[in-house]
C-alpha cells in the first residue's frame, strides 16, 4: 500500500565532476544526441534550456517502449553539483502523481567523480510497479555520457 518511494543508483565515472555537471547545467540539449535511448527533446515552453521558466518535451525508450514526458528544473545548487528536475505530462501522469529525478556529483577522495541518480515518486495507485526501468535507463545514460566526455 506504499505509494511513495525512491530509487537510486550510484556510478564511478572517468569524466571530471565537473565536467559531467555543466553537461547537465549548461549543455542540456546536448544530451539527446549522446544517449541512445533518447530519441528527441525540444524546447516546450520559455527561451532558455536552462531557465527555471523552461519546459522541455522528451521522447526516449525504457524497456522497450517509447515513453514521451515534459520536464522542467525544480532546483539547482551549483556548489553541490545537484540538479532536481521535475517530469510530468505525458507517460509520466498515466502512473504517477509526483516524478522526480535528481542528479548529484560528487568528487571522491582519489580524484575520481560519482554520479548519484535518485527517482523519487509518488504512484496513481498501488497497483503500479516502482520506475525501476528509469534507473536502467539512468545508468545506459549516464555510462554513455561519461564515455562522450572522456573523449572530448
Amino acid at each position: 500500500m506504499v505509494l511513495v518511494g525512491k530509487l537510486s543508483t550510484e556510478l564511478g565515472i572517468k569524466a571530471s565532476s565537473s565536467k559531467f555537471y555543466n553537461l547537465f547545467a549548461s549543455q542540456l540539449n546536448d544530451v539527446q544526441n549522446l544517449c541512445e535511448n533518447i530519441h528527441h527533446t525540444k524546447l516546450h515552453q520559455g527561451e532558455d534550456w536552462h531557465g527555471s521558466d523552461s519546459v522541455k518535451h522528451w521522447t526516449y525508450v525504457i524497456d522497450g517502449k517509447v515513453h514521451t514526458c515534459k520536464e522542467s528544473i525544480e532546483e539547482v545548487d551549483e556548489q553541490n553539483k545537484k540538479i532536481t528536475y521535475k517530469l510530468f505530462g505525458g507517460d509520466i501522469d498515466e502512473h504517477y502523481k509526483i516524478f522526480k529525478f535528481i542528479l548529484e556529483i560528487f568528487d571522491k577522495n582519489d580524484g575520481s567523480a560519482v554520479v548519484k541518480w535518485s527517482v523519487e515518486y509518488e504512484k496513481i495507485n498501488e497497483d503500479i510497479h516502482p520506475p525501476n526501468g528509469y534507473i536502467e535507463y539512468l545508468n545506459k545514460c549516464t555510462r554513455e555520457i561519461d564515455a562522450y566526455l572522456v573523449k572530448a
